[in-house]
């Protein structure tokens, strides 16, 4: 082993030993060796937004979901994230391993304080020699069931969906994920709770446990190839009377491309069920369903239009299924987002976003938190938002 005339030097008159510098060395070459198969991404998510109406800002919870989230960002300026994510993927070895860190600051953060912010995700990824190979994700991991991501430039448009908020997001547990051949990826996992960040139940049997399933057409399908069908489920049981209720939340989703090459659909289903509710009269009746049509129509390399309509009906009574300040129960709503995407400036997403959201009764809008503020049943919605992607 080599070492430098500085090392030579120190080591002569006694200040360290060339054997405790020859360990220093090789534990300085791990640590580098590591560093440099590293990335660092992330994004910045800015918006200004324009909500019509009175806007009573002391309305501090939404009648329907994601409005809660956009009626605080209400005709203003907005930081509404920042992530910054390090990684270490694996390579293809049987034995590979690999870790994801992420953190996220900023209201669109699913987890943590808002200014502060905390860990979206942390785990280890690890492969084991079976079969085709199963990936393992250990630690805190994103949901897989939904259409849309917690990463806000991964989604069509700058407003979630009624979906997006009625799905678990992350999970602490195990992941595994086994790609049968091309066309079949199966995952299968345990967590702590249906959702959360180190949670627990309050017994150590109960746990929440999930399965996906994802199809993807072959080249042999022609215009068709590249589709992908997704199910899932996610279930946590309760704890029994005056405990916390249990929670089931199924999922199906498909992307479909079209005879006319510029033009994608797509269509998601997601279903939250609110079961063993101590105390309710009905303890099984607390759930709400969501159907949600996508289209994206890529106009040029720069220019995309995407599309989005939603209908979600609440069965239930409960207050944390959706629908709830100022509306009846059973009450359903709609919703409607156009946004132009356009890329101005390298590593930008530019979007311009007009959304509708509606209830079909009562008046949920613009509650009066103070006198002389009208209600209504109708929100209209417009913001301009730019994302850095580095």
């Amino acid at each position: 082993m080599k070492f430098n005339k500085w090392t030579v030097a120190l080591a002569a008159v006694g200040v360290v030993s060339l054997a405790s510098a020859a360990r220093a060395d090789e534990h300085m070459s791990q640590v580098q060796t590591a560093l440099s198969n590293t990335t660092i991404s992330g994004y910045v998510d800015v918006s200004a937004q324009w909500n019509l109406g009175q806007q009573d800002h002391g309305q501090t919870v939404g009648p329907v979901p994601e409005y809660a989230n956009n009626y605080r960002k209400a005709d203003g300026f907005n930081l509404n994230a920042v992530d910054i994510a390090l990684d270490k993927p694996m390579d293809q070895s049987q034995w590979a391993s690999g870790y994801h860190v992420e953190m996220m600051f900023g209201p669109d953060s699913p987890v943590g304080d808002e200014q502060y912010g905390a860990i979206r995700q942390a785990y280890i990824a690890l492969r084991t020699p079976v079969g085709n190979g199963i990936d393992w994700k250990v630690g805190v991991f994103d949901s897989p069931l939904g259409y849309e991501s917690t990463s806000d430039p991964l989604n069509p448009n700058y407003t979630r969906s009624y979906g997006y908020t009625i799905e678990p997001t992350e999970l602490t547990g195990v992941l595994a994920t086994y790609k049968a051949n091309d066309i079949i990826t199966l995952q299968a996992g345990v967590a702590d709770t249906w959702s959360g960040f180190n949670g627990r139940q309050p017994f150590e049997s109960q746990k929440a446990y999930l399965g996906d399933i994802a199809l993807t057409a072959p080249d042999s399908l022609g215009w068709m190839k590249g589709a992908t069908l997704n199910m899932g489920v996610i279930t946590a049981p309760g704890s029994g009377a005056g405990g916390v209720a249990g929670v089931t939340s199924l999922y199906a989703g498909a992307t479909l491309p079209t005879p006319i090459t510029k033009l994608k659909v797509g269509a998601a289903f997601d279903y939250k069920d609110l079961h063993d509710t101590a105390g309710a009269a009905n303890p099984n009746a607390n759930s709400l369903w969501v159907m949600g049509l996508y289209a994206n129509y890529q106009a040029t390399d720069k220019l995309s239009l995407n599309l989005r309509g939603e209908y979600l009906d609440n069965d239930g009574t409960s207050a944390t299924t959706g629908l709830y300040a100022g509306t009846t129960t059973g009450n359903a709503a709609e919703e409607l987002t156009a946004t132009i995407q356009y890329s101005l400036w390298a590593n930008v997403l530019s979007r311009v976003e007009l959304r509708w959201d509606h209830v079909e009764h009562g008046k949920a809008f613009d509650l009066a938190a103070t006198s002389g503020n009208v209600a209504h049943d109708n929100a209209y919605m417009l913001a301009l938002n730019l994302i850095y992607q580095f």
